[in-house]
């Protein structure tokens, strides 16, 4: 993907996150970037290829973050709090509706994205309980496949909160319960320990 056409994509994707996908026409998409109708058809070919683009880059942006992580010299554990800062601040910056109506109106997109997601999350567990096991932080135990995809079930789950769940309780403060919950299910008591030690050092602020 070319500068221009990259800037394109990421311009339409906060016109999205922040007033849904359902009203908002192609028409205004040019509007809102300043273009022509024929430049934006230069990029996708309609409204579905354009999301669909997004999520693409989006999660093009996401293996970028865990390459860097991954050769940062981090810990198992502290290369999940770091995935998980950027998870949850990205999360809370879309409008819940975004992903309710991505579902409804583009299934076709929603589910190859879903696919797509689901293979980077959990293949990215599964290498972090490997890496955690052999720095001695994770139980041995583990059944790896199983763990991963457990969490990639919370995940989603996470992403679909129903909109009376949003409004009773924080995105943050359940991505923290949540995320806790997945570090002591899976350390060591030296696992636990260090993460304990994170926590009140970090104030658990992700």
């Amino acid at each position: 993907m070319d500068e221009k056409h990259q800037k394109i994509i990421e311009s339409a994707y906060k016109v999205f996150i922040e007033n849904g996908i359902r009203n908002v026409s192609m028409d205004d998409i040019c509007r809102q970037l300043g273009i022509s109708k024929k430049t934006l058809y230069q990029v996708v070919d309609n409204k579905a290829d354009l999301l669909s683009k997004i999520t693409l880059y989006i999660q093009s942006q996401i293996k970028s973050r865990i390459y860097e992580l991954q050769h940062a010299g981090l810990n198992a554990i502290d290369f999940l709090l770091e995935m998980s800062k950027a998870s949850s601040e990205n999360h809370i910056r879309i409008n819940p509706i975004v992903t309710f109506e991505f579902r409804k109106y583009y299934p076709q997109v929603y589910e190859e994205y879903l696919e797509r997601k689901k293979d980077l999350v959990i293949n990215g567990i599964i290498q972090n309980l490997e890496q955690g096991i052999k720095e001695g932080l994770y139980r041995q135990d583990l059944n790896k496949e199983i763990v991963a995809h457990l969490y990639f079930q919370k995940i989603d789950e996470f992403h679909n909160l129903s909109k009376k769940e949003s409004e009773d309780f924080s995105y943050a403060k359940i991505f923290e319960v949540m995320f806790e919950n997945h570090i002591r299910g899976i350390s060591n008591p030296e696992g636990i320990a260090y993460f304990e030690k994170q926590k009140e050092k970090l104030n658990f602020n992700i």
